[in-house]
């Protein structure tokens, strides 16, 4: 809050991409939600209030965080959701059902069988983020709707597509999509990024939630148990979290968020797993990134073993996921 956010403009490092925005707004209202607290409440109200407006780039969307791409209308739906946890203000559950119509309508059945368009203004790429968030998003306002049947279907029906995909390799961890040759889709092979392993957990978390169906923690027990045994995601000698991008060091201003993703919904998954089993992980990549990734007022860089050189707001807010995580 003190060095990124831009009051004037109600979010944070503007020169960025938005969506970097919409996952620090859900930082700072989950540490709310975990501790109790409001002090961050009246800036959540104000950020709020200004970016639903149309955005300047996609002013076709209307508003309410209808992007020209569906993962980043879920990325923003997702944050008000934890707002209307919060408050229990019905207008913030309403602008993430918005937000939930406007992604399903990006939604085919004929490219690879199903599955959402990442990029709305070509409609181009069926991608893990995108369905992922779909998938939580749907499952979560299930979980927010009493006498709900309808977000439940998507959100089983997004699964059983994904699941079917492609996107989960061989080595039960998630490329980043699918590519299409011949009119065959399959696993594109880019790169394995920890967010895209971190979604789907939750969003499996969120199913076993709606249906007491356990099945769903043991998938997402075999993506994190993959993660963890990866030497490339965990590599040897001190086994902390790592992007493909931190070494060499290569890594944007989106990349540079991604483990505080994959932290907050490993926590969401082992949460509901009896003994916790994935906080000692946690727990690890936090005492890491304090000793080894930490500069003396307080702020991280990327590479959670470190050493510090420079922070960015998806440095910062990729810390606060890992800690929150904790709580």
């Amino acid at each position: 809050m003190n060095k990124f956010y831009n009051e004037t403009q109600g979010r944070w490092s503007p020169e960025i991409a938005w969506w970097l925005s919409g996952f620090a707004l859900q930082d700072l209202l989950d540490y709310m939600y975990k501790t109790g607290s409001r002090e961050y409440m009246e800036q959540a109200r104000y950020i709020i209030e200004l970016q639903k407006a149309p955005i300047p780039w996609w002013p076709q969307g209307g508003g309410n965080f209808r992007a020209d791409s569906t993962d980043d209308t879920g990325w923003w739906a997702l944050a008000l959701l934890r707002m209307f946890d919060l408050t229990g203000d019905q207008a913030y559950l309403n602008i993430s059902i918005l937000d939930e119509a406007y992604m399903y309508s990006y939604w085919t059945d004929t490219d690879c069988g199903g599955g959402m368009y990442v990029d709305i203004r070509d409609k181009t790429y069926k991608n893990a983020i995108a369905n992922e968030l779909y998938m939580l998003l749907t499952a979560s306002l299930h979980n927010r709707t009493p006498g709900d049947i309808a977000y439940l279907a998507k959100a089983k029906a997004t699964w059983e597509w994904f699941k079917s995909s492609g996107m989960i390799n061989s080595e039960n961890l998630i490329n980043d999509g699918l590519v299409e040759k011949d009119g065959v889709c399959s696993n594109n092979g880019l790169p394995v990024w920890s967010y895209n392993q971190g979604v789907i957990l939750a969003a499996l978390t969120e199913l076993y939630r709606a249906t007491n169906d356990t099945s769903y923690l043991d998938q997402g027990r075999k993506i994190a148990d993959a993660v963890i045994a990866n030497k490339l995601l965990t590599p040897d000698p001190d086994r902390v979290l790592t992007d493909p991008c931190e070494v060499p060091d290569t890594c944007n201003n989106d990349q540079h968020i991604f483990k505080g993703i994959f932290a907050r919904e490993l926590a969401e998954l082992s949460s509901s797993l009896d003994g916790d089993p994935y906080r000692a992980y946690l727990e690890q990549n936090a005492r890491a990134a304090v000793k080894q990734d930490r500069n003396a007022t307080g702020f991280y860089d990327v590479a959670w073993r470190g050493p510090f050189r420079n922070s960015t707001l998806g440095k910062q807010a990729s810390a606060v996921g890992l800690f929150v995580a904790l709580i």
